[in-house]
């Protein structure tokens, strides 16, 4: 998580050509400029890139009101950048102490084709090269599982997945040699890979424990495969967590020509999950006191801060994050760690009646995934 007065948690989505990149985005994108949500939250989204923002919600117009699928993407690497932005009402009540006064998400959109298929030339070679270093900086990374290929192959499923995770991994593995300098794994790095369901609609009976089961009986040494290749490429490989997280998401539901943009599955995660799972596993890791160095400040840049508006703590810290103990302590952390049930819940109530919003809105983003558990759309690793 990298600090300015916003900050910054980035996501990198991994999907072959077809698997609904393209929607899930303009889905996400869309959701938050509808008017109840703009209600029932006190934020906005804002797209960064004014352009990017016009283009997702037309593509989500286009679904709601035309029943019209967004024109897939072809060998198009691009990033978009979203700004969680406090309602001028919030305001109000200015972060005088707090460190940051915005949330900002940075989806890295990386192109199926070129896990599917080999370049063009060297000119495509070296595109796809600086398109993966782009998103080194990323804290999750969803890789999507098309339930459409799973239909295709119902009966035999090991047969898309199996290929699907040899994609991964032989593309992955083609870039080492260009991403290593000298040889030396990567300290800045993806390191919490979600499988992902997409097009969850599709398979109404599969619930995430399903898919968990699915994935583990028919890809397992699959999966394994591509955590070993990843372990390769990442410096400190004990933090690392590969095929541990489990969500299922759906753009819309598809029905009969029609198009119900309503009718969404996970897409109102995908906040709360680049916020709070590196937050829970980064700090989970660092206090097992068994990283390197280098890498250790770098998992803690950033987790101190939002351990301390996540329960409300005024700071008034001075230059750059990173000391967590001389930040918060571990017993603030801890506490921010462990939050749950009614005691989250009690913690947002009383934010809100304060006007932390900031707080309100990180105990919230708490509360949506651990209700997301319970409705069987999420399961996150323990460990």
């Amino acid at each position: 998580m990298k600090l300015s007065r916003a900050l910054e948690q980035q996501i990198a989505v991994f999907g072959e050509a077809g698997s609904g990149k393209t929607v899930l985005l303009s889905s996400f994108y869309g959701a938050t400029q509808e008017p109840q949500y703009r209600q029932e939250n006190v934020f906005h989204v804002v797209a960064d890139d004014i352009g990017q923002g016009s283009r997702l919600h037309r593509n989500y117009l286009g679904m709601r009101d035309s029943s019209r699928v967004p024109v897939p993407t072809k060998f198009a690497a691009e990033s978009y950048s979203f700004s969680v932005k406090l309602k001028e009402g919030a305001k109000a009540k200015a972060f005088k102490t707090k460190p940051f006064d915005a949330l900002r998400l940075v989806w890295h959109d990386y192109p199926g084709e070129w896990f599917e298929q080999g370049v063009s030339g060297p000119t495509e070679a070296q595109h796809r090269v600086d398109a993966f270093r782009s998103l080194l900086g990323s804290d999750v990374a969803f890789l999507l599982v098309d339930a459409q290929r799973l239909l295709d192959n119902a009966g035999e499923e090991e047969r898309y997945l199996k290929s699907l995770m040899a994609n991964f991994h032989n593309g992955l593995l083609s870039l080492k040699d260009d991403l290593l300098e000298d040889g030396k794994p990567i300290v800045d790095f993806p390191r919490i890979w979600v499988m992902a369901l997409s097009k969850a609609d599709l398979l109404p009976d599969m619930d995430v424990f399903k898919f968990r089961d699915l994935l583990i009986e028919k890809a397992c040494d699959d999966i394994d495969a591509l955590r070993k290749v990843l372990a390769e490429l990442v410096d400190g490989s004990e933090a690392l967590s590969v095929g541990e997280d489990f969500v299922l998401f759906s753009s819309a539901r598809f029905n009969g020509g029609g198009i119900e943009v309503n009718k969404r599955i996970g897409i109102e995660l995908i906040q709360p999950l680049a916020a709070m799972l590196p937050f829970e596993r980064h700090a989970k890791w660092a206090q097992a006191k068994q990283l390197p160095r280098k890498v250790a400040e770098n998992l803690l840049d950033g987790v101190g801060v939002l351990a301390a508006a996540l329960t409300g703590r005024k700071l008034d810290i001075p230059g750059r994050i990173g000391q967590l103990v001389n930040l918060v302590g571990p017993n603030v952390l801890s506490g921010a760690v462990n939050l749950a049930g009614d005691k989250v819940r009690e913690m947002n109530a009383d934010a809100m009646a304060k006007q932390e919003y900031l707080s309100a809105t990180l105990t919230r983003f708490r509360m949506d995934l651990d209700q997301a558990e319970e409705d069987g759309v999420l399961l996150r690793s323990r460990r």
